[in-house]
């Protein structure tokens, strides 16, 4: 037995199993899970063309090491250090972007206040949904484009300025007045803010997913670039065929039917309910509760 032991040492220590602790179990979820959100994410930007790039010009580098050709290794060598400042420079706004996407992720509020809004209140009224859904419906039969955008969390400030204050509560006949067309506001975008309409004729940045459908235009890929940086929810009636689609987190739904927007703008309005005060674990009571 003793024989058959140093046999083991000597000659096949790599088979020993290590030891795996609940650390090491853990890490390597965590682990697995930051490589796996890294790579969607190159999937879903301009990055992942880049990564095929870099995975090409590897396999170049170890043909090259493999025969010995050391000019393109000492090439190599010189090009990484600018190639990794480059990549940074070129892809600033992917990078941004993610940062303000795991910023935007309240995972300790959602654990533990799930119902905790910006001030501990709805976002707007049950009003402001039945305005908004009459409004794009009736603007969605006449084929009128409109783009609405409803800010949640993240302010909208920086695309406000970019428009005319318009400061009005939220009503169907303002909005389809705001969009008919050859009038001044109807280009652009309007900004929500809870149940007033706060700006018209706003810029949004456009969207670079090279997976959207090539029939959209300039008014779907606003909403889809203003849902990738923001987490605003934006509602956009198209000027071609009538159909009400639905921008949010960088994903765009189309052909929405009334029932099914009414229903996401209820997910977003954090109403205040009953049953919703058995989540709140860390807060105290209401002021109206006894």
């Amino acid at each position: 037995m003793s024989g058959l032991k140093l046999f083991m040492d000597k000659y096949a220590y790599w088979l020993s199993i290590p030891q795996v602790n609940p650390i090491d179990i853990i890490e390597i979820i965590i682990l697995s899970f930051l490589m796996y959100q890294i790579l969607l994410w190159f999937k879903n930007t301009r990055a992942w063309a880049l990564f095929k790039g870099i995975v090409v010009i590897l396999a170049f580098i170890l043909v090259a090491y493999l025969f010995q050709m050391n000019t393109i290794l000492w090439l190599a060598s010189k090009v990484v250090n600018v190639g990794i400042i480059a990549m940074v420079i070129i892809f600033q706004p992917e990078f941004r972007r993610a940062l303000e996407q795991l910023g935007r992720q309240n995972i300790m509020g959602k654990v533990f206040n799930s119902d905790m809004g910006r001030n501990g209140s709805e976002r707007f009224s049950d009003k402001t949904i039945n305005e908004i859904i009459r409004a794009v419906y009736q603007m969605g039969k006449v084929k009128t484009g409109a783009l609405i955008v409803m800010e949640q969390e993240v302010g909208l400030g920086e695309y406000e300025r970019t428009g005319i204050l318009v400061d009005g509560i939220v009503t169907a006949q303002l909005l389809i007045n705001i969009f008919e067309h050859n009038t001044p506001l109807h280009d652009g975008a309007i900004l929500v803010r809870g149940d007033r309409v706060v700006s018209a004729t706003c810029y949004l940045p456009l969207s670079d997913n090279m997976e959207l459908s090539k029939e959209l235009g300039t008014r779907h890929r606003a909403a889809v670039g203003v849902s990738e940086a923001t987490d605003s929810f934006t509602i956009v009636v198209s000027e071609e065929t009538g159909g009400i689609s639905v921008a949010q987190g960088g994903r765009l739904r189309r052909n929405v039917d009334e029932e099914t927007l009414r229903g996401m703008l209820v997910g977003i309005q954090n109403k205040q309910t009953d049953d919703s005060k058995r989540f709140r674990l860390w807060k105290g009571r209401h002021r109206n509760e006894e």
